[in-house]
């Protein structure tokens, strides 16, 4: 393909390198000449290991080149991939001036020729960026052509001093796209690429560099602050870290990442206030760790607001499932007692179906949850009651809802948000 990279940085500079390797026609457009001049010389204006040969090589062959304007892009260019700085402001906001140059250009482009492009942002903005800022750029200066451009939101993954390894074997490629369905433009720019692909709509493409990155970031975070903690107990941060990494069942896996119920029970909570504790006693400045609990109680009146925003006052609610977790008759700390008694104190007419939890039953420390919650006993329920009543709204815990065949005007499973 005739493919147009604008923006001449790590990211375009190594998507212009790695796809004019594969064979593709490539132009790069920047508004600094001395990049383009070191391009059109074969230099690299970019210091990223491998990348000097591959500018070199297709430099060589004709098949890379540079230019300051979008003028010089020849008229069948089916693809342009635009990579341009979208600078963060001091409040987290980011600079979208040359998002809008760059559309404006493009879309005049497009117009001129008056044939199809595919323009594919790879520049790092905030969800509705392409449906609320720059579709209506493309709208108004082509109008009723407006068809001729299909805009796509295709993040990068590019890691640098591994940029190269990690464009030719990403983690993953994400489309996004108008209405979530597959390019065939961008099918063949990623021929041959083997990753998980994933097509979907601007707004969650959009968001998931975001994401990924503030993971990156909690992840670097947390791992400092238990090394401080461990530098503080004369404890082996190293040793930790090795012990740590080997559980790939739960700790590197895709357990507890999913968004939905708040967590509960008799572990999580307790050891997070443990290792505060310590951390306090010690000096170890966790602030991270400190969050955890805010967070998460902040996260049940969230569930309490999602589950409750259209119901009525004094409407009959179930809640499927009061232990933290399916299966066991566990109550400590279970984050479905707190959201019990929040619909209970906002007047709604509540019962609770737990196949599990038999107050008689209960021992310990569970018998002691009980005693602080007294309604629990009355709100009980049993199958029988649960399926011959008519519920306003079911508040499923569990998942389980859609096999217990229930009349219900609404249905919140709180453990899948959508």
């Amino acid at each position: 393909m005739k493919i147009a990279v604008l923006g001449l940085g790590y990211v375009g500079m190594t998507a212009a390198a790695c796809l004019a390797s594969r064979g593709h026609d490539i132009t790069g457009i920047d508004p600094n000449e001395s990049k383009v001049n070191d391009v059109n010389r074969g230099i690299s204006p970019i210091s990223e290991p491998g990348l000097a040969d591959l500018v070199e090589e297709a430099t060589r062959q004709g098949l890379l080149r540079a230019s300051t304007t979008i003028a010089s892009l020849a008229d069948d260019t089916e693809l342009a991939i635009v990579c341009v700085g979208t600078p963060s402001a001091a409040d987290g906001s980011h600079n979208m001036s040359f998002i809008a140059d760059v559309s404006r250009q493009l879309a005049h482009f497009i117009s001129s020729n008056d044939r199809p492009v595919t323009v594919a942002f790879r520049s790092t903005v905030k969800p509705g960026t392409v449906e609320g800022f720059i579709l209506p750029i493309f709208e108004e200066i082509l109008r009723d052509r407006s068809d001729l451009v299909e805009l796509v939101y295709n993040p990068e993954f590019l890691r640098e001093s591994s940029a190269i390894k990690d464009f030719f074997s990403p983690p993953k490629i994400v489309v996004g796209t108008s209405d979530g369905l597959r390019s065939a433009v961008m099918d063949r720019m990623n021929e041959g690429i083997d990753a998980p692909t994933f097509y979907t709509r601007f707004g969650e493409s959009e968001v998931t560099k975001l994401v990924d990155n503030s993971f990156h970031a909690v992840k670097t975070a947390f791992a400092n602050e238990i090394g401080r903690v461990c530098e503080k107990l004369g404890v082996s941060a190293a040793k930790v870290h090795e012990i740590f990494i080997a559980d790939t069942k739960l700790n590197i896996s895709p357990y507890y990442l999913r968004p939905g119920g708040a967590f509960g029970g008799s572990c999580l909570p307790k050891d997070v206030r443990a290792l505060q504790y310590i951390s306090r006693e010690v000096g170890g400045h966790t602030h991270l760790l400190d969050s955890l609990l805010p967070s998460n109680e902040s996260h049940k009146a969230f569930l309490f607001e999602l589950a409750t925003r259209d119901l009525r006052h004094g409407a009959r609610v179930v809640l499927l499932g009061l232990a933290f977790k399916n299966a066991t008759d566990d109550l400590r700390e279970s984050p479905n007692i707190d959201l019990a008694r929040m619909l209970i104190t906002a007047g709604y007419h509540l019962s609770i179906f737990d196949p599990y939890v038999h107050p008689e039953a209960l021992v310990g420390q569970n018998l002691g949850v009980l005693s602080n919650s007294p309604f629990v006993r009355d709100l009980l329920i049993d199958q029988d009651e649960l399926s011959t009543t008519e519920w306003d709204l079911v508040i499923d815990t569990r998942s389980i809802a859609s096999e217990l065949r229930l009349t219900a005007s609404s249905v919140v499973d709180i453990n899948r948000l959508s």
